[in-house]
């Protein structure tokens, strides 16, 4: 069995517009999610033992927020490919994942699409389609190796936004 976590980066800033779209920061919103996100995985027990993040400062600083409250210390790999990547690029970065609990962190609209191919049957969530800065899926696989891991085999075991935990 395999699990993965499959989070959207938080909300993130355009304070400044001559800011590359890569080196975008989170603003005040995102970081306060990002933290939520982390407390709401880890009262779950959804804790990931290895991290696969896009390169993009959004997404490094979405995990950075989620990790204090998490237990351990997973490995984080940054992963170029994840930036803007389709369901089809980010299937095969997944499918290179070595733990058990892998949390992937992405971006629209690459990541909505991946997460709506990959599983059998979507969420009741209204936003899942959506998939909102912040939103975070958890499947599971009934596989030995994530290089079994098809679009369609994922079964929901939760999905949330970050103002559904604040709410």
């Amino acid at each position: 069995m395999k699990r993965l976590i499959l989070t959207r980066h938080a909300k993130s800033s355009w304070d400044d517009p001559l800011t590359p779209d890569h080196d975008r920061p989170l603003n005040d919103r995102g970081k306060a999610a990002a933290a939520d996100l982390g407390q709401w995985l880890a009262s779950r027990g959804y804790v990931p033992d290895e991290v696969l993040c896009s390169d993009a400062l959004r997404t490094r600083k979405t995990w950075s927020g989620i990790a204090p409250a998490l237990p351990g210390t997973p490995v984080l790999e940054l992963k170029p490919a994840l930036y803007h990547a389709g369901p089809d690029v980010m299937l095969a970065v997944l499918r290179h994942a070595k733990g058990n609990t892998v949390m992937m962190i992405g971006h629209n609209p690459g990541i909505a699409e991946f997460a709506a191919r990959l599983v059998a049957h979507a969420p009741q969530n209204p936003e899942f389609n959506r998939y909102p800065t912040g939103a975070t899926l958890v499947a599971d696989f009934n596989v030995e190796s994530w290089e079994a891991v098809t679009f369609g085999s994922g079964v929901v075991d939760d999905f949330i936004v970050p103002r559904e935990i604040m709410a």
